[in-house]
């Protein structure tokens, strides 16, 4: 192999190298196989035209080609000609694909799951840089240019990423750099054909160089300091990539679906929290409260038709200190009490919202970098996360009761309140709706209530991971009405929809219930324990919590007296809880075998000891799945090694028609049968004899194909040192095999099998314990075939592409100018 199609392939392994901080990214490794594929069938194509000499715009677009080839395999359309050919409604295909990717990236929180959209840009991307790579390092011979595009692939991470990208997948990319740089400079060296030290002495070709030496140390000491520098200088991961990826000012009106949706899509994190099967503790929070509220950490103020988005929070560092409502601010409704939370974040839960409850007015632990948004109540970071933060913070929880909220007045609407969280893209059901819902109502409450008693069993609506997919025309909201099934994101959502439709300002709340784990007095929420909810501002009393989720179906709901269980049998009481206290089984209330935050600890049919079947989580099967399939493979040789001695067991079964041998037997030996047909006895023979032989191959017996079988038989008997019945029958296998080639009448195989089995048995009784074994799992007899046999099939390749090559270098179109021009 020439140094040109080396250093392609070289460049091929260091761009799938470089590819690994993807990882990051996706949840699985399906990109990765998709990625290794695409790029290995595009070194293909540049190996091979290379090899056949063909100009640089020639290989450019056999990769090109290849590419886009892969890709239609890949990600058909289903219009292509012979599944391969792309045809006008593949590029369409591919659009659309694009377009997915778009709304996936604004849909999912990092990792993502393997959406089709996603895994085409990142085949295509990768495909394009192993192309860029090849040519810039390969035909321009500039490997360090290469490491741009190598570089582009970094960035995507970093750019999308909300923590740190890891550190061992910077370590592989760099890694792959490195080694399309040295590959570079060794084919470089043995063109030149001389290797010389730094004081200039000749170096031997596989003597190491002082020069190498001190660059691979130089290389080592380059990647030490770019991975450890980030460590021990504070606050790299701000600047102008965060800066970009935060979108919307928190302030303003906004229209329908302005103000993008953050730089954490909340909406989309929740839906993918609950869907997750493993349960994993987030958040440790105690507080003195007897009956507290959600934990909250965000705020969804941006209404579309596909849900709700979050614009960036905007506030000051906490170090500035917090309001308190009670001392003359606009929330100076209701009854409010002071409570103190103290909160232990894990590591499985970093982002850069941390979670409080409402109406924070003094907080410890969370230092300069963390910042308040008062018109959201959120506690932010630019410039850290919160996994493993521990702190504590005072707050105020306010009490309501209907009288009292009845008192808000209608917003002006010139209000900017109202202007900006009332906005809702028209739908005339959703409007019919409420429209009917409110009539005759007279005060805002009232309004809210006649929504969200809309949301209660009595009216169909259910408690479901599954939702309706909406029709032509209809927004994600109307098909939830419509089908009055799902979690709550559905109804947040909804509500807050039908409560803006209504000209009253609303929006959603994100969090966690107060779920059924305790430990002592604390409180351990979990990913199944992420929640959302509705606020409606009230004037006078501010942002008014309503959960129209059904209580009996979320584990750790809370209702109050303003809005009670629309569900509950009994009438509610003054902050009730629609949940029994932890430890109390929360499975049999509606709905709770179709709840996603479910507490899997809790009674019901999915409990330890129930008669229910138990489901087995996804990496207990995967693990299982793997183990037989390892299995699987080591048996194959096995049962290989089994069906040929069965298929030759069979060649030497006794035959109804025999005759006695002519002649007396040798002395001391064993009755031997003679069959009647010459042709079928020596076959019988044979197959005896190859058993026999591969047999000895499995105990480690050397085998020598010059020697004749009766001193294979005699050597056989003396080296495995078999007595008795075992020599004899090697004895009588060594004859037969003989009498086949050589005599006229041949030994009938009658006892054949027979004896087989008996020199089977002493070589396993003579045989260490370590043969026997091998001998059974992995046949040496399966497994020297099996590589001679791709010994041969190899030779037979490298024998057609020869003939191949000489072909077309006898019809080259050069030799035909030449012939011309002379």
């Amino acid at each position: 192999m020439t140094g040109r199609r080396r250093l392609g392939l070289v460049a091929a392994a260091a761009t799938l190298l470089a590819a690994a901080p993807l990882s990051a990214i996706f949840d699985t490794w399906t990109w990765l196989l998709q990625c290794v594929l695409a790029v290995g069938l595009v070194a293909g194509a540049a190996v091979l035209t290379r090899t056949l000499r063909f100009p640089t715009w020639a290989q450019a677009l056999s990769m090109v080609v290849v590419l886009l080839l892969t890709l239609t395999w890949m990600f058909p359309s289903g219009d292509e000609l012979l599944s391969l050919i792309p045809a006008p409604a593949t590029f369409e295909h591919f659009g659309a694909l694009f377009s997915d990717a778009g709304n996936d990236t604004r849909s999912y929180g990092v990792p993502v799951p393997d959406r089709e959209g996603l895994l085409f840009v990142a085949v295509l991307g990768i495909g394009a840089v192993a192309i860029a790579v090849d040519l810039i390092a390969v035909v321009a011979r500039r490997p360090a240019l290469a490491g741009l595009p190598m570089l582009a692939i970094y960035s995507v991470p970093v750019a999308v990423y909300v923590d740190s990208v890891p550190v061992f997948p910077f370590i592989v990319g760099a890694t792959g750099f490195l080694w399309l740089l040295v590959a570079d400079n060794v084919d470089r060296v043995r063109r030149f054909g001389r290797r010389f030290t730094g004081d200039g002495r000749d170096v031997d070709v596989w003597e190491p160089s002082p020069l190498a030496a001190a660059g691979r140390r130089l290389a080592v000491i380059g990647v030490a300091t770019a991975v450890l520098l980030p460590l021990i200088i504070p606050g790299l991961n701000t600047g102008l990539l965060n800066t970009l990826t935060q979108v919307g000012s928190g302030t303003g009106t906004g229209g329908a679906g302005s103000g993008g949706t953050g730089r954490i899509n909340l909406f989309a994190s929740l839906s993918g929290q609950l869907n997750q099967t493993q349960v994993t503790n987030y958040v440790r929070v105690k507080t003195n409260e007897p009956d507290p509220f959600y934990l909250r950490f965000g705020v969804g103020d941006v209404l579309s038709a596909d849900g709700v988005g979050n614009r960036a929070p905007n506030g000051r560092p906490l170090s500035r200190g917090l309001e308190d409502p009670r001392e003359g601010g606009t929330e100076a409704g209701g009854q409010f009490k002071q409570y103190r939370a103290e909160v232990e974040i894990t590591n499985d839960f970093g982002q850069t919202l941390a979670p409080v409850y409402s109406t924070p007015i003094e907080t410890d632990g969370l230092d300069g970098a963390w910042s308040y948004d008062p018109n959201t109540q959120v506690v932010y970071s630019n410039r850290t996360t919160t996994k493993g933060k521990k702190y504590s913070f005072d707050y105020v929880r306010a009490k309501y009761t209907a009288a009292e909220l009845r008192t808000a007045q209608e917003l002006p609407r010139d209000n900017p309140l109202r202007a900006q969280f009332t906005t809702a893209p028209d739908d005339p059901q959703v409007k019919e709706l409420v429209d009917g819902l409110v009539k005759g109502k007279d005060t805002e409450y009232d309004k809210v209530m006649a929504i969200y008693r809309y949301f209660s069993r009595d009216n169909g609506f259910t408690y479901s991971l599954q939702t309706a997919d909406p029709k032509a025309g209809a927004s994600a909201i109307a098909a939830f009405l419509q089908g009055k099934a799902g979690y709550c994101q559905q109804y947040s959502a909804a509500m807050t929809w039908m409560v803006r439709a209504a000209g009253i300002p609303a929006r959603v709340a994100f969090g966690f219930t107060r779920g059924s784990i305790r430990d002592g007095d604390a409180y351990v929420l979990t990913n199944r324990n992420a929640h959302a909810w509705t606020e409606v501002y009230l004037d006078g009393f501010g942002w008014v919590p309503f959960d129209a989720t059904p209580a009996a179906a979320v584990v750790g709901s809370s209702r109050s007296d303003w809005a009670p269980d629309t569900d509950a049998v009994q009438a509610p009481t003054a902050t009730s809880t629609a949940t029994a206290a932890p430890g109390a089984d929360p499975s049999s209330s509606a709905g709770a075998a179709n709840r996603p935050d479910r507490d899997p600890d809790a009674g019901g049919l999915d409990a330890a000891g129930s008669t229910g079947q138990s489901v087995l989580s996804p990496t207990v099967l995967l693990t299982v799945a793997i183990i037989a399939l390892v299995l699987a493979l080591l048996a194959v040789p096995a049962l290989r090694r089994v069906l040929v001695r069965k298929r030759r067991h069979a060649a030497t079964v006794p035959k109804a028609a025999a005759v006695a041998a002519t002649g007396p037997a040798p002395p001391g030996s064993r009755e031997v049968v003679v069959t009647t047909e010459a042709v079928r006895a020596r076959e019988d023979a044979h197959a005896a004899w190859d058993e026999l032989v591969d047999t000895m191959v499995d105990y480690r017996v050397p085998v020598d194909p010059t020697e004749t079988p009766r001193h294979t038989a005699q050597r056989l008997v003396r080296e495995a040192d078999l007595r008795e019945t075992p020599a004899e029958s090697a004895t009588l296998l060594g004859r037969a095999e003989e009498r086949a080639r050589y005599a006229r009448q041949p030994l009938q195989g009658g006892e054949l099998t027979a004896a087989l089995h008996q020199v089977r048995k002493g070589l396993a009784k003579t045989s260490t314990r370590r043969t026997r074994l091998i001998a059974i799992v992995l046949p040496p007899s399966v497994l020297l075939r099996w590589r001679m046999g791709m010994g041969d099939v190899s030779a037979r390749w490298v024998d057609g592409f020869s003939r191949g090559r000489d072909l077309l270098v006898r019809f080259s179109p050069r030799r035909l100018l030449a012939n011309k021009a002379r």
